[in-house]
């Protein structure tokens, strides 16, 4: 599919998730230009096709300034800041925030940019980076109607599935509602199949009986045997990113005065996790780290 507007792109951040939702882009006929502190996927980008230049460059030259970045506090210097996104931005423009950030930061930043005639979205991001290269990201999006109108062919030429959550702030809120649950899971998980190992059960039959009865979960029927029980810990979703969200999830709560104990000790699991060195590994891998600890043979189905 090729996208229908003419608007010019800018897309700042390109990391796993960034570098191929850029790359779906400019294959789909957006004008691009593209900036990200690491030459590498920049040299990717320019080979296919799209202008690069500095932050500056980027917000001066674009009707619609993504961002994909890593922290709420990059996120906030690279819009805000002296010399940001919004210093340069023209009246009328709109940036879309991708990122995974503090919803407080997000309505911040939104202020900011009506402040000067720009438009702002939220818009993150669900699925994982093998999506994200076939073009089959999730958006999660907060925004005007009529922004929302805007942004939704440059949305669809990197995902599948969009769904406008509400105003801006919206985005950001489902966000971190939805990976409480896909994180929190991922941990029982690990402490269910551990001590299903301990008893000296067979997985597969235990996985059996789990998948027949309410206690199921997407994590453990559809993630993990792809993951970590046939082996593979190379990241889809890190260790370190889990932590990342549980300390946003927290902090959220927090802030409006909802308590989330298990959140909280789910993020000292994931602590501890990345205080062994596995911090880079996919989160599916909490499992291994239990087993690791209590001296029990790593979940694997034959």
């Amino acid at each position: 599919m090729s996208v229908s507007n003419t608007e010019r792109i800018g897309f700042i951040g390109l990391g796993n998730m960034g570098r191929p939702m850029a790359s779906n882009l400019v294959r789909k006929g957006s004008d691009v230009i593209v900036c990200d502190v690491h030459p590498g996927p920049v040299a990717v980008l320019a080979q296919l096709g799209a202008r690069t230049g500095r932050v500056a460059d980027v917000s001066a030259g674009s009707d619609v300034v993504f961002t994909m970045l890593p922290t709420s506090a990059i996120v906030e210097d690279v819009i805000a800041g002296s010399d940001g996104v919004l210093a340069h931005a023209k009246p009328g423009s709109v940036v879309v925030d991708m990122s995974t950030i503090d919803p407080l930061v997000t309505d911040r930043l939104a202020a900011q940019a009506a402040a000067r005639g720009v438009a702002f979205a939220d818009a993150p991001v669900g699925r994982l980076a093998s999506h994200a290269e076939r073009g089959e990201s999730l958006f999660m999006v907060g925004a005007d109607p009529g922004v929302f109108a805007r942004i939704t062919p440059l949305l669809e030429a990197m995902g599948t599935t969009i769904h406008h959550c509400g105003g801006v702030g919206a985005g950001m809120r489902t966000k971190l509602v939805n990976n409480y649950l896909a994180i929190i899971s991922c941990q029982l998980n690990a402490e269910a199949i551990a001590l299903s190992q301990r008893f000296g059960l067979t997985l597969e039959k235990t996985l059996d009986v789990i998948h027949g009865t309410t206690a199921t979960n997407g994590q453990l029927k559809i993630a993990w045997p792809s993951k970590v029980l046939k082996g593979d810990v190379a990241p889809g979703f890190t260790i370190d990113l889990a932590h990342k969200d549980l300390t946003l999830i927290v902090e959220a709560a927090n802030a409006v005065k909802v308590p989330v104990p298990i959140a909280a000790a789910a993020r000292e699991a994931f602590s501890a996790a990345r205080s062994r060195g596995r911090g880079g590994q996919d989160f599916s891998a909490m499992v291994d780290v239990l087993c690791d600890e209590a001296g029990i043979e790593r979940p694997r189905l034959r």
